[in-house]
């Protein structure tokens, strides 16, 4: 199955949007991110190599699918008594996170439309100890999935980003990024800045370790690194967006259609799996008793790696993991255990380091888990023992 080179979705082949390019033929989940492709490299979205391969059926869509599937769900609980506590769980969860979703999607639309992708190629590029500050504030502004992020990782490595700045941000944007600030602040209240914060120092200090590993030839280096595009100024191109805007009924329509492109093709990408989240999270909630949260998943040092081990086996996306580790946080009290649970799906995720393993370097990806996870594993316990 190919892969999104803007998002880093997977596409089938036969029902994805498709671009011939330089002897290439590249998919796309989305016509937003054809078209981003597409302008980057001056092509016309227009043309005859952009159309669907297939038309693609509403009901192929994942989105569409997991959808479904809650929602039968939830209509069989009508009769189903057995299924009643997971519909009332599940609608307390809707309740909670509804605002806080459509809102992250919002702010993604805005970012994706308004920052272009190559400010954020110009700041990565440099091997400065502020590279590391750049890749992680960015990381904020980046409103994707851990899966979709990976994607962006790979093409500002192969762009010139150091290394050490390609981890930097690919631990700084799933917990840090904006749209999940918002959904966590939702669900743990101010107790959402311990986790924010934490996972903002893990993707500083790890990034700066991996600088010194840089420096000494423990990890590979960047061999795409170029000298290019020095002259070139982010201040002074915004200075030029904004004498260039012209207001206009027709400008307004355009960019709130590329905000809404953008929301669309984020939801797109993150929305089946906050879903997925939420119904296993409802299960938890509603049928694993909460003496089996106290014994294996407790606010203890064993139920703390007892957690780190079961986020590392789970494949769910940032935003999917975000209601299981509230339901954690729930049964438990143990706010360690939340951030153990959503911090192991970046450092320890077989998906993250197996691209960095055979896109990045396979010492990079080996040190990646021996670097973060010990920090998590600290940052774990001392919330368990202070934030009660």
């Amino acid at each position: 199955m190919a892969r999104d080179p803007i998002c880093g979705m997977p596409v089938d082949e036969k029902h994805g949007l498709r671009l011939g390019f330089e002897g290439e033929t590249f998919f796309f989940c989305s016509r937003a991110c054809l078209e981003k492709f597409a302008k980057s490299r001056g092509l016309s979205s227009s043309q005859p190599a952009c159309a669907p391969a297939f038309p693609s059926p509403f009901y192929v869509n994942k989105t569409f699918i997991v959808a479904s599937a809650l929602g039968l769900l939830l209509a069989v609980s009508a009769v189903v008594d057995a299924l009643v506590p997971f519909r009332i769980v599940f609608l307390k969860y809707l309740e909670t996170i509804w605002f806080a979703v459509l809102a992250g999607l919002f702010l993604g639309g805005l970012i994706d439309h308004f920052v272009p992708r190559e400010y954020i190629s110009k700041v990565l590029a440099s091997r400065k100890r502020r590279t590391i500050f750049y890749s992680v504030i960015l990381g904020f502004f980046m409103s994707a999935c851990s899966h979709g992020i990976l994607a962006l990782a790979i093409e500002l490595h192969k762009k010139g980003a150091s290394n050490p700045a390609v981890v930097a941000f690919l631990l700084a944007s799933p917990w840090a990024n904006m749209a999940i600030t918002i959904m966590l602040f939702a669900f743990f209240g101010t107790k959402a800045l311990f986790i924010l914060c934490s996972a903002i120092v893990i993707a500083l200090t790890t990034g700066f370790v991996f600088q010194g590993l840089d420096g000494m030839g423990w990890i590979e280096k960047n061999e795409h690194i170029v000298a290019t595009g020095k002259d070139f100024s982010i201040a002074a191109d915004v200075k030029k967006r904004c004498l260039d805007y012209r207001p206009s009924r027709k400008a307004v329509l355009e960019d709130a259609r590329g905000v809404l492109a953008g929301a669309v093709s984020l939801g797109d990408m993150v929305l089946w799996w906050i879903m997925i989240g939420m119904g296993i999270a409802s299960f938890a909630g509603a049928y694993i008793p909460p003496e089996a949260f106290q014994k294996f998943a407790g606010p203890t040092v064993l139920g703390l790696f007892v957690t780190l081990a079961v986020a590392t086996v789970i494949e769910v996306c940032s935003e999917g993991s975000a209601p299981m580790a509230f339901e954690i946080f729930r049964q438990t009290g143990a706010v360690g255990n939340s951030f153990v649970f959503l911090m192991a799906g970046v450092v320890t995720d077989y998906t993250e380091i197996g691209l960095l393993w055979h896109n990045v370097g396979r010492r990079v990806a080996v040190w990646l888990p021996i670097v973060a996870v010990p920090q998590v594993v600290v940052l774990g316990i001392l919330a368990n023992a202070f934030l009660k």
